[in-house]
C-alpha cells in the first residue's frame, strides 16, 4: 500500500523551466515584432524617398523639356530674324550697287569728269577745281562746274526707285598734310559748307526737289588732314588729299557692316 502524505503535491505542480521557456518564446516574438517594424518602416522610408526621388526626376525631366522647347522656339525665332535681316542687307547691298552703276552711267552721259568709286559710290574733286588757293570762296570756275555737277548728281540719288532709302548726303573737305590741324579742319569745314550751302540754294530753285526732304539729309563736314591720300610709294599726295568729296549713306548701313561681318565670319 502506498503511503500519502499530505504536503506531497507533486502531481499539482510544473516544472519551472516551461515558465522560463514561455518568457524566452515572449522575449523573442517581441524582439521579432520589433524588428519586423523596423524593417517595415525601413522599407517604407526607401519606397517615400524613391518616390520623392522619383517625383523630383520627373520634375526635373518636365523642366528641362520646357527649357529645351523655349530654346528652340528662340533659336527658331533668331533663325528667322538672322533671315529676314540677310535678306534686307543682300537688298540694300544690291540697292547701293544699283545706286553707283546709275550715277556712273548718269555721269557718263555728261562732259563732266566725274569718277565714281565703285565700292562706297563717293566722288572726289580736287579743291583747285572749286576753290582759289587757302580760301574758302568758292571760285566762278567752281561754282560753273556745280551748275553742272549738282543736277546730275541729286536727280541720281532722289530718284523714286532710290530716295525713301537714302539717309543722308555728306559733303566732306579735306586738306593736305602741311599746316596746323586746326586751322585746315576750319578751313576744310568751310570748304565743305560753301558747296552744301551751294547745292541747296541751287536746288531750292529746281521744281524736281523737294526742299525740305534735300535739307533734311545734306550735311556737311571738315576733316582736315585727318584721311589723306597715298600714292603707291606709301607717300602722301598731296594734291589728291586737297579734295570735296560727295558721299552718300543709305538707312541701316552701320548695320548691314556689323552683319555683313558677322555673317562672312560664320
Amino acid at each position: 500500500m502506498n503511503r500519502k502524505y499530505p504536503d506531497d503535491d507533486s502531481d499539482n505542480e510544473k516544472p519551472e523551466y516551461w515558465k522560463s521557456y514561455s518568457d524566452l518564446m515572449s522575449a523573442l516574438l517581441l524582439v521579432f515584432v520589433l524588428m519586423m517594424s523596423a524593417t517595415l518602416l525601413h522599407s517604407l522610408n526607401i519606397y517615400h524617398q524613391k518616390i520623392e526621388e522619383e517625383t523630383k526626376i520627373k520634375a526635373e525631366l518636365e523642366q528641362k523639356a520646357l527649357e529645351h522647347q523655349e530654346l528652340i522656339e528662340q533659336i527658331k525665332e533668331q533663325s528667322e530674324q538672322l533671315e529676314e535681316q540677310q535678306a534686307q542687307i543682300e537688298k540694300l547691298i544690291g540697292l547701293k550697287e544699283e545706286i553707283i552703276i546709275s550715277l556712273s552711267e548718269e555721269f557718263a552721259k555728261t562732259d563732266l569728269i566725274v569718277e565714281v568709286d565703285p565700292m562706297t559710290g563717293s566722288i572726289a574733286f580736287d579743291s583747285s577745281i572749286l576753290f582759289p588757293t587757302d580760301s574758302f570762296e568758292l571760285s566762278e570756275q567752281g561754282k560753273v562746274f556745280l551748275d553742272s555737277f549738282i543736277p546730275v548728281y541729286f536727280e541720281a540719288l532722289m530718284h523714286s526707285e532710290y530716295m525713301e532709302y537714302i539717309s543722308e548726303i555728306i559733303i566732306e573737305g579735306h586738306t593736305d598734310t602741311d599746316g596746323d590741324y586746326m586751322y585746315n579742319l576750319e578751313l576744310s569745314q568751310k570748304r565743305a559748307l560753301s558747296v552744301c550751302k551751294y547745292c541747296i540754294d541751287t536746288l531750292e530753285n529746281n521744281q524736281k526737289f523737294n526742299k525740305e526732304h534735300i535739307r533734311r539729309i545734306i550735311t556737311a563736314n571738315g576733316r582736315s588732314w585727318s584721311n589723306p591720300v597715298y600714292n603707291n610709294n606709301g607717300e602722301v599726295d598731296k594734291d589728291a588729299s586737297r579734295r570735296v568729296e560727295f558721299k552718300f549713306s543709305l538707312k541701316d548701313d552701320e548695320m548691314i557692316s556689323t552683319m555683313k561681318g558677322i555673317l562672312e565670319n560664320d
